[in-house]
């Protein structure tokens, strides 16, 4: 029956069962409120300040790299590293995730399984509606997407991120404190636009000595128009009879938001969104990306390791050190005197490997790069001199500088 196998992407990430699964009732939760998420019908997304935020911190986000701990799963590594579904690389996955979460403040990531029921990949999806429903006794997530398709699975096997998390013990709060900043840039946005408008259209004011009728009103204006303000005027002058008594230029000029205002708005957004005009402009410098890092990539990508490392790893894995950490360069944006000394410092002492110092600078790995090296002349204190003591017999000899500064013994 021709199309009876056509897949779209809702069947190659569900289960056909995953579908008829219904709720015999809601999973309760310890604040009394129903569990169910709705997207809200006003996105951030949707306006250039909020959506610049968003993008620049999944852009930055987008760089983190997966390392896998422990032995358990490790086929899941060029997976996680090149291409976590069929559909998107490791970059478009992390940048995905980022932005659901920002504008949703809750992002959902669902385990892609083969045939036999095997974890082959992770996949990011935005429901339209989400609920926790009770089906036999387990918790399951229930997804209705804008399609009016439905998928169910159990709640333990969903990576699930939040933020702004307050009166709901899973999900996370609406954008609603950010809505009369919103409304604010909106109405700026028209203001803008309906003063150009304005400015442009009007550019004389004309006194009529006698009465009209609306219609030779309007037959005068369009012949005044015609003759002296069309391309065709090449003179320059503009001539009118006695059946004007007044003629006035209108000066034309643009509309100014204030910058005070302008400023409030923007830091309403930075606030929000934990970011600055450096970040947005890419202007930064190396203790503003640091501060940028700290506060606001590194809580993603420790988020971001938590959950997929409980929805791929049983405890049982777990607690033999079986994991997913999502990691970032920091000194990608670092001086390169900040760099320099890094790279030599913790070389010297075995801290970092070659291709660690290679990473450190953007430049590919070398053969052998993983060897660990250390600076000889080092030692414990409490070993000073007995590395010259070679029988264990003879007392340790330290060169002493005399008065006229020659070494002697």
């Amino acid at each position: 029956m021709p199309g009876k196998n056509k897949r779209g992407l809702f069947e190659s990430i569900f289960k056909p069962k995953a579908a008829n699964i219904d709720a015999q009732s809601y999973f309760k939760l310890l604040n009394g409120y129903s569990p169910v998420f709705t997207n809200a019908p006003e996105s951030v997304y949707e306006m250039e300040l909020t959506r610049a935020a968003i993008h620049q911190f999944a852009s930055f986000a987008s760089k983190l790299k997966p390392e896998m701990m422990g032995s358990a799963k490790r086929y899941l590594e060029q997976t996680l590293g090149m291409r976590p579904n069929r559909f998107m690389d490791t970059t478009k996955f992390i940048y995905r995730i980022a932005t659901i979460l920002e504008v949703n403040n809750t992002a959902y990531i669902v385990p892609v399984e083969d045939d036999r029921g095997m974890l082959i990949g992770y996949y990011p999806i935005l429901p339209q509606n989400t609920e926790i429903i009770e089906h036999n006794g387990a918790p399951y997530i229930r997804y209705t997407f804008g399609s009016g398709q439905k998928a169910a699975i159990e709640y333990d096997r969903v990576g699930i991120l939040t933020k702004f998390q307050y009166s709901n013990d899973v999900f996370g709060e609406t954008n609603a404190a950010l809505y009369p900043t919103m409304q604010l840039i909106q109405t700026q946005n028209q203001g803008i636009i309906n003063g150009v408008k304005n400015s442009a259209s009007i550019r004389f004011l004309a006194k009529l000595a006698n009465m009209f009728k609306d219609t030779d009103i309007k037959k005068e204006r369009d012949r005044f128009t015609a003759d002296n303000l069309s391309a065709d005027n090449q003179s320059g002058m503009i001539i009118y009879d006695n059946k004007f008594s007044e003629l006035k230029q209108v000066d034309s000029k643009p509309l100014n938001i204030p910058a005070s205002q302008m400023q409030l708005i923007n830091e309403n957004v930075f606030r929000y969104f934990g970011t600055n005009l450096a970040i947005l402009t890419n202007a930064f410098d190396e203790d503003q990306w640091n501060a940028y890092y700290e506060g606001k990539i590194e809580p993603f990508a420790l988020q971001l390791s938590l959950v997929m490392s409980n929805m791929t790893f049983t405890r049982h894995e777990q607690a033999y050190g079986n994991g997913i950490i999502w990691s970032a360069n920091r000194l990608q944006y670092a001086s390169s005197q900040t760099k320099l000394n890094v790279s030599t410092q913790l070389f010297d002492r075995g801290l970092i490997n070659r291709n660690e110092v290679m990473d450190i600078w953007n430049m590919p790995h070398v053969d052998d790069g993983d060897k660990y090296y250390i600076r000889k002349e080092y030692t414990e204190i409490t070993q000073l001199g007995k590395e010259n003591d070679n029988a264990g017999n003879e007392e340790p000899r330290v060169p002493i500088d005399d008065a006229d500064g020659n070494s002697g013994e």
